[in-house]
């Protein structure tokens, strides 16, 4: 059994922040393949499909970002899922609109969201697809940046981003091993 998911904030108010990336990726997925989040538990949003005969979760946690793990965790004990089964979908400052990076593990880089996976996970080793946002422009502060929607002329860039996470997921739950995805999608960027 494998766990997707997608970091953000609940409500209306933040939906189309670049801090709701992961969010908006999952929504896209859900698009794509005629899937409903219509499930709810432990403070979490979810999809439960299946895909070639594995049951997998699409999850969107409602605690807000910077407690994200306190959602996650309780999900991965109640449905036994490994660690290893899990990816991570989010906002990350250090790559340019419209790229991704793949990664196994690493530190929380200041995110606030993997900060909280972190600590309720208590290993800092989980699949992550880092979805890029840019830089804030001179004069604009972190917090303004990631919780302001995308500007129109880096739309097309977004959306490439969410389209090429989409495919990620998609080939790691056919596949079924990160690294193997990690390989392929991080040599196209």
């Amino acid at each position: 059994m494998k766990m997707i998911i997608g970091l953000g904030n609940p409500g209306p108010k933040y939906s189309d922040t670049k801090h709701n990336i992961g969010f908006i990726t999952l929504d896209e997925w859900a698009y794509q393949h005629h899937a409903s989040f219509n499930k709810t538990k432990f403070d979490a949003l979810y999809a439960e499909e299946r895909v070639d005969g594995e049951k997998v979760l699409f999850v969107k946690p409602m605690t807000y970002m910077n407690d994200s793990g306190r959602a996650v965790r309780p999900l991965m004990d109640y449905f036994d899922i490994d660690q290893r089964e899990i990816v991570v979908l989010y906002d990350d400052m250090d790559l340019p609109t419209g790229r991704i990076r793949l990664r196994q593990k690493g530190s929380a880089g200041g995110h606030n969201g993997i900060k909280s996976l972190i600590q309720h996970l208590g290993s800092e080793d989980f699949n992550r697809i880092r979805i890029g946002i840019g830089r804030p422009k001179p004069n604009r502060t972190v917090i303004d940046h990631v919780l302001s929607p995308f500007p129109k002329e880096e739309h097309e860039e977004m959306l490439a981003a969410v389209r090429d996470s989409v495919k990620a997921i998609d080939d790691f739950i056919m596949g079924d091993d990160f690294l193997v995805t990690m390989n392929k999608f991080n040599r196209k960027a």
